[in-house]
């Protein structure tokens, strides 16, 4: 894209950089929702209706009655009072609700530049898909709290938790890959084949790392070893694929997930290392050589964050940890996601 380009395309890129922001905010209030239990609070799906709470103690009532038909309440909440509702109510409705806000941040200015015609028409086809992929999350996000709206389960099912998770950074990875698509001229997109090749299976290993990330979550699975370097004492502890067949153990079994949690984030560091050695040829100007330490201190800090968030679990998950632990996360997977375009440029250009 030439220089004359992106200033006609400015405004649509920072407008987009706004979407990853405020997706990025809604993935760490779901993830507020889901540590502080408040997910199963709201028991129906009104997409306009919703955007407002109740508005006079009957109507807080009336939600209360329906959550209390929940096995959530029955065998976990029985003892909350109107008030204890409201407090998770808040979070669920929040999290809705900024999805609302969203909606409304993407639709709106998507018109006016199309009347303004600062969209170019090769732009429209990514703009669908990225209000599909925005729909389609919010409806993940129904399917998944519906399988916790019953008489037998506690909480939401975690792999559909995990299917909702993911598909939110698949939306994010999306959004910020065509905000940089719009904004960052040609000349910044390198070819470096050996990169880019490194960069594709860390963000293979970076998702299955986030998918066992949200099986730590919806498992409560940091609750079974709350020590480190150790597990429980032991390096390879004990419990570990007694659960049923494999498959069943590496989904559903609480050490086992954690085992494996921990076990990626070690493997991790080694291609991240080689990774970074690799790019010390990178043009000496270059976005990509600016930004190149950005994903290995990104990766220490996450596994800080992660033995900090293990060490204090006793009793409750501490938020401030967990939540600060998942937004680095994001910021790690947005590094690599950025290299991973920094690196797509082609040969002799």
């Amino acid at each position: 894209m030439n220089n004359s380009s992106l200033k006609d395309h400015r405004a649509v890129a920072t407008w987009l950089y706004i979407g990853v922001g405020m997706i990025m905010v809604q993935v760490l209030i779901g993830g507020l929702t889901r540590l502080t239990g408040s997910g199963l609070s709201i028991t129906e799906w009104q997409p306009i209706l919703g955007a407002f709470p109740p508005m006079n103690e009957q109507a807080w009532q009336a939600a209360f009655d329906k959550y209390k038909e929940i096995a959530q309440f029955k065998h976990l909440n029985s003892h909350f009072s109107l008030e204890d509702f409201k407090m998770i109510y808040f979070w669920e409705w929040f999290h809705r609700d900024w999805a609302r806000l969203m909606g409304l941040v993407f639709i709106f200015p998507f018109i006016y530049f199309l009347i303004k015609k600062r969209i170019r028409r090769d732009m429209v086809k990514p703009m669908v898909i990225l209000f599909l992929l925005g729909g389609l999350q919010g409806a993940i996000g129904w399917i998944m709290v519906k399988s916790g709206l019953n008489d037998e389960n506690l909480y939401v099912s975690h792999i559909r938790l995990a299917v909702h998770f993911i598909s939110a950074l698949a939306l994010l990875s999306y959004t910020l890959w065509f905000a940089m698509k719009v904004s960052i001229p040609s000349g910044q997109v390198l070819y470096v084949p050996y990169l880019k090749k490194l960069n594709i299976w860390l963000l293979v290993l970076i998702t299955l790392q986030l998918i066992y990330a949200a099986f730590m979550a919806g498992l409560h699975a940091a609750f079974a070893a709350v020590t480190w370097p150790d597990m429980n004492g032991q390096w390879i502890p004990d419990g570990m694929l007694t659960q049923g067949g494999f498959w069943e153990d590496i989904t559903h079994n609480l050490i086992t997930v954690h085992f494996i949690h921990r076990a990626l984030a070690y493997i991790i560091c080694i291609p991240v290392i080689i990774w970074t050695l690799k790019t010390k040829d990178l043009p000496v100007n270059s976005l990509f050589r600016k930004i190149r330490f950005l994903p290995v201190v990104l990766l220490f800090v996450q596994i800080l964050l992660g033995i900090l968030t293990v060490i204090n679990t006793s009793g409750q998950i501490p938020l401030i940890y967990a939540i600060l632990h998942q937004f680095v996360g994001m910021l790690f997977l947005l590094s690599f996601v950025g290299t991973l375009f920094l690196s797509g440029g082609r040969k002799g250009k």
